[in-house]
């Protein structure tokens, strides 16, 4: 009964993960030790009991996309809620409770479809843009608007940033091609098919309007992806063509800079580089930590560190992976075979290795599609399901923790 010895447990095990780690909320240590490692455990077996399996509709069109506005931390003295929001092709946005398979809070319905999110779990705000190019801003617990903003011309892309002096947003704008600061964290990286652009977004709150933004372009054509590795400040993975334009590479790059007397500069320095076999065609790709990298490849996920040396590859799925989400602990895919596959991380190697655990499976096939979308916090996944009928629901998948 010492909390100290509890204590002291719960920082050797979870305290070097990146925060958030350890949220002790009103539980004792002895209880959020037992809870998080009774948590880890479900995660990883997968038995139904351990599951509060939801079916949750509303929207009428076809879901978009969805984030969670609730922090991700892991809590277990019931103050902890997994809330997620939503776009949709039916004007709306809407919040959900996936612990109870409800709806919170709908938008009115917007001139246009909204077609892309992003969340700030720490602000509790949410921001939309729809095909028309205008950026809402929207209270995450009420759904009351904020603040709008409209651009020229439509937008492709949106990516929340960090900041000393504050969080802003990013917008990719279609015809122009460019990162416009929409609203009041590190690089950003914008790729077209042909050169990768990378912008300096600690220069971008301060930048004036006759000063083009502090960036970079890397002399590769044909890139296709690109994804940064979550344990370095600067390091981004590019998936291209060679110079000959025959095959696929990922190279990787650490990105530094160069401060004169009147500027920054970014360099760009090739750390690795490695092709990938002629029967891949990758149309997703994620890093983790700071040497893998992971890549979907029609049904199959496969694990490469950045150098080539191919750790693992998964069959699971029976049809084309359509999304991943990858953290920390798991890796979580999902199909048009309607389910989701859950992965862990297994740790103890020098090189972390992915265990393939178990599939979660959505509705029947005669009145879905597929997954289209999943993402994740410690309690819960939830996964876009798209209908036959051209409508989405979100079905959520809760795990049951209680305290000891």
């Amino acid at each position: 009964m010492t909390k100290e010895l509890w204590r002291q447990l719960c920082l050797r095990r979870w305290a070097p993960c990146k925060p958030p780690s350890v949220v002790l909320g009103t539980q004792t240590w002895k209880q959020y030790y037992l809870c998080r490692s009774e948590l880890e455990f479900r995660v990883e077996s997968g038995r139904p009991q351990d599951f509060v399996c939801k079916a949750i509709s509303g929207h009428t069109g076809q879901i978009d996309q969805l984030a969670y506005v609730s922090p991700n931390e892991y809590r277990f003295d019931g103050g902890a809620k997994s809330v997620v929001c939503t776009v949709s092709s039916d004007c709306t946005v809407r919040a959900w409770d996936l612990h109870e398979g409800t709806e919170i809070w709908s938008s009115p319905v917007q001139p246009a479809p909204l077609v892309s999110l992003v969340a700030y779990p720490q602000l509790q705000l949410v921001v939309t843009v729809d095909t028309q190019g205008l950026i809402i801003v929207w209270k995450a617990e009420t759904g009351c608007e904020q603040a709008s903003f409209c651009l020229p011309t439509s937008s492709s892309a949106m990516e929340a940033c960090d900041h000393p002096d504050g969080t802003f947003l990013l917008v990719r704008k279609i015809q122009q091609d460019t990162l416009q600061e929409a609203a009041p964290p590190s690089v950003h990286s914008d790729h077209t098919e042909m050169f990768p652009q990378v912008f300096h977004t600690q220069s971008l709150p301060h930048q004036s309007e006759d000063k083009s933004p502090v960036s970079t372009t890397f002399p590769i054509r044909q890139s296709s992806r690109a994804c940064w590795a979550p344990d370095e400040a600067a390091r981004l993975m590019v998936m291209h063509r060679d110079d000959r334009g025959t095959q696929l590479v990922v190279t990787t790059f650490e990105l530094k800079t160069k401060k004169s007397r009147d500027r920054v500069n970014i360099l760009a320095q090739q750390l690795a580089s490695f092709p990938l076999p002629d029967t891949m065609m990758p149309h997703l790709m994620q890093g983790h930590g700071s040497q893998m990298i992971l890549l979907a490849s029609r049904s199959e996920l496969v694990l490469f560190t950045i150098h080539g040396l191919q750790l693992v590859a998964f069959q699971d799925h029976q049809r084309p992976i359509t999304s991943m989400w990858v953290d920390l602990n798991r890796v979580i895919t999902s199909s048009l075979d309607l389910s989701l596959r859950v992965y862990v991380w297994n740790k103890e190697n020098k090189l972390p290795v992915l265990k393939s655990c178990y599939h979660l499976l959505g509705g029947s096939h005669r009145w879905a599609s597929g997954f289209t979308h999943v993402k994740s916090d410690s309690m819960s996944i939830a996964g876009v399901e798209a209908r036959s009928s051209g409508t989405s629901i979100l079905r959520s998948y809760y795990y049951k923790v209680q305290l000891g």
